[in-house]
């Protein structure tokens, strides 16, 4: 049986070049974003740093607040654009800091460091906060906690409770089909609706 010569490292490198040239011909060549979205937007441009919450998240957020009013529930939002030293100090509790565990993930891996995540809690009497998933403040027989995230359902949040593993009660995201990997690498929804 004869084995195969190996490549010459000459070859290697026309191969190599050949394989980052057709990765670079489908990237400019493809007609969905997708496909796009697999390759770093570093390579092209630079990244947009995220400094605050996605206006349209924003926007949403106010009118869960008003909404939820309209209906006798004051929802009080306890977090939003997160940056990265703000979510590694998060992710240190209940690990090399004390207390409880409260997220899964280190900064960068966090749709609030991206700027298109909220958490919320219910005001109650006294300028008191909560996180009772019970409480129904407004005595309409249903949990306020689950009206607020039903309001925010129909406003185009996904919900942290939703979660198999670990869920998140206090956090709704707006992703517009993008993964973390995607904004990892730099690609960004939009700041406006189209």
């Amino acid at each position: 049986m004869r084995s195969r010569p190996r490549p010459t490292s000459r070859q290697r490198r026309i191969g190599l070049g050949l394989a980052v040239l057709a990765v670079l011909l489908v990237y400019f060549m493809a007609d969905t974003g997708a496909l796009k979205r697999w390759l770093p937007i570093g390579w092209f441009r630079e990244i947009p740093v995220v400094t605050e919450l996605n206006p349209i998240v924003a926007k949403n957020r106010d009118k869960l607040v008003e909404e939820s009013r309209k209906i006798g529930i004051r929802v009080v939002i306890t977090d939003g654009f997160r940056n990265l030293e703000e979510q590694n100090a998060l992710y240190r509790k209940g690990r090399s800091d004390g207390g409880a565990i409260v997220t899964q993930v280190k900064g960068g891996q966090s749709f609030h460091n991206y700027g298109l995540a909220i958490d919320f809690a219910l005001g109650v009497a006294g300028g008191k906060v909560i996180w009772d998933l019970e409480y129904d403040g407004n005595g309409n027989g249903k949990s306020d906690w689950m009206e607020v995230v039903a309001i925010a359902k129909k406003l185009g949040f996904s919900w942290g409770g939703d979660w198999a593993s670990f869920p998140d009660y206090p956090h709704l995201q707006m992703d517009f089909g993008y993964t973390i990997g995607e904004l990892q690498r730099g690609w960004r929804p939009p700041a406006s609706a189209q």
